[in-house]
């Protein structure tokens, strides 16, 4: 398998180099040449088939030239290493628990994954690597505990000042060893523009490589969770709808590319708060990004998402074709507080506000689509937004011990704030 720029003007490269790369030298995202549909066999008996299994077929065609099977399993393994619930909250609607891992969100699996495969293509380099980050709130912290003591590599992570819960900004900051993070003076976009700014900096001579979504090791394991969640509902015999709260869009892109292997799956609802660029383009066709507003659902605060633009290239930039198989919609603070509320009260389920966000488009999405069994994301606990979440449903939340181990720690951050920040802080650090 060979990955390509969908800029088009950067050479085509192997899964190994376009991890290492992070984004093309022409600024573009790097995308699969090819998607294989997996045997329909395959999704007829994926109930008898393992988390695992399901996880080596689905995504042996895209590294299978640069990681040979038997090291594949084993970071399978390793980075599947949790559950993946489906939990009924109504009759036709189920939330899909993605928090069981190790930081507590969605993201410790994308994660997790690129740091195996990053430390096993580096194993005998003998220069470091810097991987270089952008957080509004989850990926930090999930990238900070998967490269954490990884040998050759170091992490700086850049995270909006003021714009991340207090839980979130602890898994950046406590960590040390080979993880250092950065406090900047602005929003995730002013963060992640400073990520894809310093790529194309000829001044900066580090090997530089990314762990956003932009970063196909990040952002294609993501799939996995559908199918995993495919598994568990395949006997419903209803059309399956998946609403995923949506920032940076890489986890939504990634079910689509799930649909595209041949999972049977109806429609995607692309749930957001009011940072609502793709909503407004599903409803005029017109791409117009704006600066980022922040929310209670934070980790969503985001005006341009990067990966947008791999969900248009999926159908071809075909509007017609794309609007088939997604919808958007976006939901201010305070409709996502009603919902926190609306599902305590009515199930004894305690959502995140992401979630509540996936559970309003659901909802949304259903009123005209009666017939369909609906699963939203819970991409993260709801400690996380320890605040919010008690401050609105009235109730306190009992603390995980993954959590509960970083409260006392003291939080360790450099502030910048401009580019001009994060390069004298990357030149300083190659020298030291």
């Amino acid at each position: 398998m060979k990955y390509y720029s969908l800029n088009n003007t950067a050479p085509i490269v192997s899964f190994k180099d376009a991890v290492i790369k992070g984004i093309a030298p022409d600024r573009g995202l790097y995308f699969p040449e090819t998607i294989t549909p997996l045997p329909e066999t395959f999704f007829e008996n994926i109930s008898s088939i393992s988390k695992e299994e399901i996880a080596f077929n689905a995504i042996h065609q895209f590294v299978c030239d640069d990681i040979p099977n038997n090291v594949l399993k084993e970071i399978i393994a390793e980075v599947l290493d949790f559950d993946f619930p489906v939990v009924p909250i109504e009759e036709d609607i189920a939330a899909l628990e993605l928090f069981h891992g190790p930081t507590m969100a969605f993201k410790d699996v994308g994660a997790r994954f690129m740091a195996k495969c990053l430390g096993y293509f580096l194993k005998d380099n003998d220069k470091d690597v810097t991987v270089l980050v952008a957080t509004s709130g989850d990926t930090g912290g999930a990238v900070a505990n998967g490269f954490l003591g990884v040998k050759g590599i170091k992490v700086v992570i850049l995270y909006p000042s003021g714009k991340v819960s207090d839980i979130q900004e602890r898994q950046l900051t406590t960590l040390g060893q080979n993880i250092t993070a950065l406090e900047v003076a602005g929003t995730f976009d002013d963060c992640q523009n400073m990520v894809k700014t310093a790529f194309l900096d000829k001044e900066i001579t580090q090997q530089l490589t990314s762990a956003n979504s932009i970063n196909v090791a990040r952002w294609l394991p993501q799939l996995l969770y559908f199918l995993f969640a495919y598994k568990q509902t395949k006997s419903k015999g209803q059309e399956l709808v998946f609403s995923v709260p949506s920032g940076n869009f890489g986890n939504i892109c990634a079910g689509i590319v799930a649909q595209k292997l041949g999972m049977p799956v109806k429609h995607f609802v692309a749930a957001t708060n009011i940072n609502d660029t793709v909503p407004e383009f599903m409803r005029t066709q017109a791409y117009q990004p704006k600066p980022s507003k922040p929310t209670i659902s934070n980790a969503m605060d985001v005006g341009d998402p990067s990966n947008f633009i791999r969900i248009r290239h999926l159908f071809n930039d075909d509007f017609k074709e794309l609007s088939k198989s997604l919808s958007s919609y976006s939901f201010t603070d305070k409709e996502t507080k009603e919902a926190l509320s609306k599902i305590f009260n009515t199930t004894s389920y305690i959502a995140d506000p992401h979630g509540a966000v996936g559970y309003l488009g659901l909802k949304k999405y259903q009123e005209n689509h009666k017939n369909t069994y609906g699963i939203f994301l819970e991409t993260a606990h709801p400690v996380k937004f320890l605040d919010v979440v008690e401050g609105t449903i009235n109730k306190k939340l009992s603390i995980p011990a993954q959590i509960e181990k970083l409260m006392d720690k003291k939080k360790v951050a450099l502030k910048i704030d401009s580019y001009e920040g994060l390069k004298s802080f990357l030149q300083t650090a190659e020298q030291s």
